[in-house]
């Protein structure tokens, strides 16, 4: 993030609510480049904050990837969705049984020019199932793709990150986890700037 201040780059992370420790957490979000994710770890840092990554992230990238593949986060393969969804169902018991926050974009992939992408539900339906005691945490990023809208080289200069908390939701208050989800998706994209 520091790096990033060199840039001209600035963050602004919003919360108004109390969220409380020692409860397993669900943090949803839309995702807009790689610099959404430092962020989120260091505001909520109190949580442990844990991700579901693909597993090309689990090589090559130093510190980040030793990191994705022994600090409790999981690494699936988007072409097998078997044991993608297996490997999402274990990480959601432990962020159940460690009291954890885990970090899910559920639009699948990054938007690279801001605009939201649909909601994909299998992983988020699985995440909310084996960890039935999650608070979900809903989370609207700004402004983050500004920083790679030329692709690695040049970044982009004086991009203004926003992280905007919406009012977190017991998983377990919702008979239905699809109209959750919708109702997620649509606080996480009520923010979103065009």
């Amino acid at each position: 993030m520091r790096c990033l201040n060199v840039l001209g780059t600035t963050f602004s992370f919003t919360n108004p609510y109390t969220i409380e420790k020692g409860i397993p957490l669900i943090l949803v979000s839309n995702h807009q480049s790689m610099y959404d994710i430092p962020p989120l770890i260091w505001y909520l840092r109190k949580h442990h904050v844990k991700f579901i990554s693909k597993k090309e992230l689990g090589k090559g990238i130093p510190s980040v990837s030793y990191n994705l593949r022994h600090g409790g986060s999981v690494l699936i393969d988007r072409k097998d969705a078997m044991s993608s969804i297996e490997a999402i169902k274990n990480f959601a018991k432990r962020i159940e049984k460690n009291k954890w926050a885990a970090v899910i974009f559920p639009e699948g992939t990054r938007s690279r020019d801001g605009n939201p992408k649909p909601f994909k539900t299998k992983g988020l339906l699985t995440m909310i199932k084996y960890a039935p005691n999650a608070l979900i945490v809903p989370i609207t990023i700004n402004n983050s793709w500004k920083t790679l809208r030329y692709g690695k080289f040049p970044m982009g200069l004086g991009a203004n990150m926003t992280f905007t908390v919406h009012k977190p939701l017991k998983a377990n208050h919702y008979e239905d986890k699809l109209e959750l989800i919708s109702l997620v998706e649509a606080q996480v994209k009520s923010t979103i700037e065009s």
